[in-house]
């Protein structure tokens, strides 16, 4: 989530040094080494990408399947260039939460919507082509990315809360349960070494998957009656007599969660950014910013049209070659065709689905407000100067409209949320004047 803009160049043009990899992008690692790199990888994106379907109540593997196979889509568009691993997005789970809450548990409105901010990137990246890359910069400034980042984590705030048993009349179990697997979370996170470090949410949710199984919050009824073997559970905007089905729906619910794809789009230049630091490459301009789009865009509206969340790239797993100075694509392949094959593993997927809220929402608390100081981050890195009134208006706009449950109802279209404050912020960027001085 941290966005790759600089105070005097464009987040295309920000210089690359060579650096000294052990696998470069077109380099394949022997048979045995690789399949344990590929493994890393999917330890890396495993507890975050199934904790979105989680949260949303989703089938796990879908949300395994998509990941994958939308990995596998964009390494084709992006022509095996770039060593990015795409899972679940956690930008959109406000807006999915709140449109199958509206349509009553109907996920018409959430798949549809997600379907076309997959087609959005794919118009973005057109435009892309046609009229270049420096309106992106004018229209994203940190001022407008660190607030959207913001609310994005503390938007899912309330969730966490009460998930992890912080309300009235709450059972101590869950409680206990939380403060465990936040703990966990925070000690790995910060006392960890090597690969332990990268993946302290896996860690996090088997420790607190434990203490609630002695805890009595574990029901094994899923795992027992699940196959060991079968079909993810996908949703498709059809019938089919197999699967579950569901149907394009274009009402405000739905159209509320297209203005989103600003805040993902802004994710997606600063995390290629990122990578092409690490790797000693400007992935912007080769393949380009058109190609990773349409690669991350078309991985989006398959997941979605088979009844999967959002997907986006991954700072896990640039983290993970950080760390190994393994950038190699196929490694990062491999790693997309072991996450397919978990997805037809029923028991497997079943066993996922037993973990408790409390696991899930001591979790939450320490992840949300990761991706809401990532906000800060950007803000204190890019040195957005808050002496400047027009900041303060900007920030402050956003983040009172994005946390305070504000709702522009506009007919056809209902804004809120993360929307409604990136809309907000994208507009008072372009029309206030800036500062002299």
């Amino acid at each position: 989530m941290h966005v790759g803009e600089h105070e005097h160049h464009t987040a295309l043009d920000l210089d690359v040094s060579k650096v000294d990899l052990i696998l470069d992008v077109e380099e394949k690692p022997e048979f045995a080494q690789g399949l344990l790199l590929s493994f890393q990888h999917v330890f890396a994106m495993f507890g975050a990408t199934i904790l979105v379907p989680l949260i949303l109540g989703m089938p796990v593997s879908v949300a395994l399947f998509a990941s994958g196979v939308g990995t596998l889509i964009y390494q084709v568009a992006t022509k095996a260039k770039v060593p990015v691993y795409l899972g679940s997005s956690f930008a959109y789970i406000t807006a999915m939460a709140t449109a199958n809450e509206a349509m009553g548990g109907n996920v018409s409105a959430a798949q549809t919507g997600v379907f076309f901010v997959g087609l959005i990137y794919v118009v973005i990246a057109g435009l892309i082509s046609v009229l270049g890359t420096k309106w992106i910069d004018k229209v994203l400034p940190p001022i407008v990315i660190g607030p959207m980042i913001i609310v994005i984590g503390l938007g899912l705030a309330n969730s966490a809360v009460t998930s992890a048993g912080f309300v009235a009349d709450a059972d101590w179990r869950n409680i206990v349960v939380a403060i465990v697997t936040f703990l966990i979370a925070a000690f790995i996170n910060t006392n960890g070494k090597g690969f332990v470090k990268i993946i302290p949410f896996l860690f996090a949710i088997i420790g607190g998957y434990i203490l609630a199984l002695g805890l009595g919050l574990v029901d094994f009824t899923p795992v027992l009656e699940a196959k060991w073997f079968e079909l993810p559970s996908f949703y498709l905007p059809f019938k089919t007599g197999v699967f579950k089905s569901y149907e394009f729906y274009f009402g405000p619910e739905m159209i509320a969660i297209l203005p989103i794809a600003v805040v993902t789009i802004a994710e997606h230049i600063g995390d290629h950014t990122v990578l092409g630091q690490i790797t000693g490459r400007q992935f912007l301009k080769e393949p380009g910013l058109q190609r990773t789009l349409i690669g991350d865009g078309v991985a989006t509206a398959v997941s979605a049209f088979i009844g999967g969340p959002a997907n986006t790239t991954y700072g896990e797993n640039t983290g993970v070659i950080g760390m190994t100075r393994v950038a190699s694509v196929s490694v990062i392949r491999n790693a997309a065709l072991i996450a397919i094959a978990f997805s037809f593993f029923g028991k497997f997927t079943a066993l996922i689905s037993t973990i408790p809220n409390a696991v899930l929402g001591g979790m939450s608390i320490l992840l949300y407000g990761v991706i809401a100081s990532n906000g800060l981050k950007v803000l204190i890195e890019r040195q957005v100067d808050f002496g400047q009134v027009r900041n303060l208006i900007i920030s402050s706009s956003m983040l009172v409209l994005g946390l305070g449950g504000a709702v522009l109802d506009l007919g056809a279209v209902n804004l809120s949320g993360t929307a409604l404050a990136a809309i907000v912020g994208v507009v008072l960027n372009l029309i206030l004047p800036k500062e002299q001085g």
